[in-house]
């Protein structure tokens, strides 16, 4: 997986469902390792909003995309405000 963009991107749980919920988020990432509550919560909001889902393989290499030293379970590339 390649790094995601500075500052377009929402990490966690909590900043993705936020984003979610609030419409903002065009594409969301889910690691393969990450607790099943989690990923199904995740898959629910996307399901709703109809945002396309993409597995990534670990939760540190989702970690990594995002440009930090720890695992995410979760990511999302939030939508460009105009």
């Amino acid at each position: 997986m390649d790094k995601l963009p500075k500052g377009s991107f929402a990490v966690g749980l909590r900043m993705v469902t936020k984003a979610l919920e609030a419409n903002g988020a065009s594409r969301v990432y889910i690691a393969e390792d990450a607790d099943l509550f989690i990923k199904n919560r995740i898959r629910s909001l996307c399901a709703q909003r109809g945002v396309p889902v993409q597995d990534v393989r670990s939760m540190k290499e989702l970690g990594t995309a995002c440009g930090i030293e720890v695992g995410a379970a979760t990511a999302a590339i939030l939508k460009e405000r105009a």
